[in-house]
């Protein structure tokens, strides 16, 4: 499983922590990404912080950021990079998903060639 997040991903991410954390010396406080059916697209991504994986989540060390990665989301998120933008029209995480055939204007959903992943089904 590859999860990339850039340089800049990776500072907001690490910040945002900092910030959420109740306990500074949590070594289990991270992101946990997933893809769920919605969306403008069919499929809508989804990014927690959480201090309490899933049993069956997959776990990847990306720098200072622990990942957990859904398992039946994995297959739409294999390979997909996460960056940050900071602008004056748009702000935020952004996406960039090699699985993804189609995008939504606002990148925040997708659609696959034919919706026939293993991850979740779109509707």
């Amino acid at each position: 499983m590859s999860v990339t997040l850039t340089e800049k991903a990776e500072f907001r991410l690490r910040a945002f922590l900092a910030g959420s954390a109740p306990d500074a010396n949590d070594t289990t406080k991270g992101i946990r990404i997933s893809v769920k059916d919605g969306g403008c697209s069919g499929y809508e991504y989804a990014m927690d912080v959480t201090s309490k994986p899933k049993a069956d989540d997959l776990v990847i060390q990306q720098g200072k950021i622990t990942i957990y990665v859904d398992a039946e989301s994995a297959p739409l998120l294999e390979g997909i990079v996460i960056d940050f933008i900071d602008g004056v029209m748009e702000s935020g995480f952004k996406f960039i998903n090699p699985n993804a055939t189609e995008t939504c204007g606002c990148g925040k959903s997708f659609k696959t060639s034919d919706c026939s992943s293993a991850g979740v089904p779109c509707s």
